[in-house]
């Protein structure tokens, strides 16, 4: 089992330069906690601690999804598959959901304002980056199953329903694991949403217009993704021709 786990491993990173994509992640929450523990040393206060928390919560995503490729488990076992990507699905709002936390910046004693505002944009950009790319791992998974519309039809689905996620977490404060904790609590609340939506348009309004931004945001890295690959490929295979 060790040996079937190196062997896909490396595969994985050896794929698309992912190595090169890991080392930058690194690089960038390394930044990111750097640029908060200066902060706490300056004011002696942990006002922001809970930025790693969101961190953490955002790299979970991008771990089942690579998950999900090392295994491809679509093709071995369709029951523990859907249970992974349902545990996916669950967990993706984490991500994008930092840029939200933008809504704790406000002038401080003992700190410039723009230090805040640097210190919560690398985690959201952290958490964005990280939605992006575990959403593309099972963009690239539907797509190779399930052709390339339903590919997009999934990638749109997971961006709005992520999006409603958010509006859950951040102004009605629930949680992902609430669906095990509170289950009846929060089914009420969704229905209710959904069944009077006339009743709530700031719940439809930021769902829509967060659908909107990260659809935009991630059919660019999208593309400028598949460019790339595209461009390394004829580098390959022009180098291969030159042998």
């Amino acid at each position: 089992m060790a040996g079937f786990f190196l062997k896909r491993l490396h595969v994985y990173f050896k794929s698309n330069n992912r190595l090169g994509v890991a080392l930058s992640f690194s690089a960038s929450i390394l930044l990111s906690l750097v640029l908060l523990a200066g902060r706490i040393w300056h004011t002696g206060e942990i006002t922001y601690l809970f930025l790693v928390w969101n961190l953490f919560l955002a790299i979970i995503p991008l771990g089942l999804s690579t998950l999900l490729v090392l295994y491809r488990l679509h093709n071995k076992n369709r029951i523990r598959s859907l249970a992974l990507a349902g545990t996916w699905l669950l967990f993706f709002p984490n991500a994008p959901y930092i840029l939200t936390d933008l809504f704790h910046l406000y002038p401080r004693v003992g700190i410039p304002q723009w230090y805040d505002l640097i210190l919560i944009l690398s985690f959201a950009w952290n958490g964005l980056m990280l939605g992006c790319a575990s959403l593309f791992d099972m963009h690239e998974l539907v797509k190779s199953r399930l052709g390339w519309l339903r590919g997009w039809l999934f990638t749109g689905f997971t961006l709005a329903l992520g999006s409603f996620g958010i509006y859950l977490g951040r102004f009605e404060r629930w949680n992902s694991w609430d669906i095990l904790q509170h289950p009846f609590r929060l089914f009420s609340d969704i229905a209710n949403f959904i069944i009077h939506p006339s009743d709530y348009p700031n719940v439809w309004g930021m769902t829509i217009c967060y659908t909107l931004l990260m659809w935009v945001l991630y059919a660019t890295i999208y593309q400028l993704t598949k460019v790339q690959s595209r461009r390394i490929s004829a580098e390959s295979v022009a180098q291969n021709r030159g042998k």
